[in-house]
């Protein structure tokens, strides 16, 4: 939560806290920037107005950095440029102050349910590019060669192998990942090329 109004810090930390979210709290952007690592993981609830950098600007300055953690921008003057910035910059939602305490804890659930399914992807993606870095560096070049659409022949062709040799390697390769067919395949080498970062 970055917001530069202690008492609604300290309200919405304890309504957060209540719904079994766990907070930490910030007055300004610079503040959150500076304990921010990337290991990170949850929601980012920011006032759009703060001394010194705005909500969206620190929304931007974590995107610069890689981040893709889920934002919120609360806030008492928006404005539908301000509103629409934020949303190219993919905020979950932009909340006009008043608001009530569910309409903020829909959008924190929501983000939420973002970050997980980012979190969980990342996951999926590490364990893909492991079950690659297991396979033998021909059939690594094999894969690479039909996620580019080529077929066994051509394959064959432009490794100077058998097409025969080639089919072995495909059925192994398929073996080994867990796909059960060339389209699963191109699939799983397109996923694990994916981003990196968790």
């Amino acid at each position: 939560m970055v917001d530069d109004d202690a008492s609604i810090r300290d309200s919405l930390a304890l309504m957060l806290g209540l719904g079994g979210y766990s907070t930490r709290l910030f007055a300004d952007a610079e503040s959150f920037l500076l304990a921010f690592e990337d290991h990170w993981a949850g929601c980012v609830a920011a006032d759009l107005r703060l001394p010194g950098m705005s909500g969206i600007e620190l929304q931007s300055q974590l995107r610069e950095r890689g981040s893709r953690l889920p934002f919120v921008i609360i806030t008492a003057d928006g404005d539908v440029p301000a509103a629409r910035t934020a949303f190219r910059a993919q905020a979950v939602d932009f909340i006009e102050k008043p608001f009530d305490d569910a309409q903020l804890r829909a959008a924190i659930d929501a983000a939420f349910g973002l970050e997980r399914e980012r979190i969980e992807g990342s996951e999926m993606r590490r364990a893909d590019r492991q079950k690659l870095a297991r396979l033998t560096s021909r059939a690594r070049e094999v894969l690479e060669h039909a996620a580019r659409g080529l077929h066994a022949k051509e394959i064959a062709a432009a490794l100077g192998i058998s097409t025969r040799t080639v089919e072995v390697h495909k059925t192994r390769i398929m073996e080994k990942l867990g796909v059960r067919n060339i389209a699963e395949l191109v699939r799983f080498a397109l996923a694990a090329e994916g981003p990196t970062r968790p």
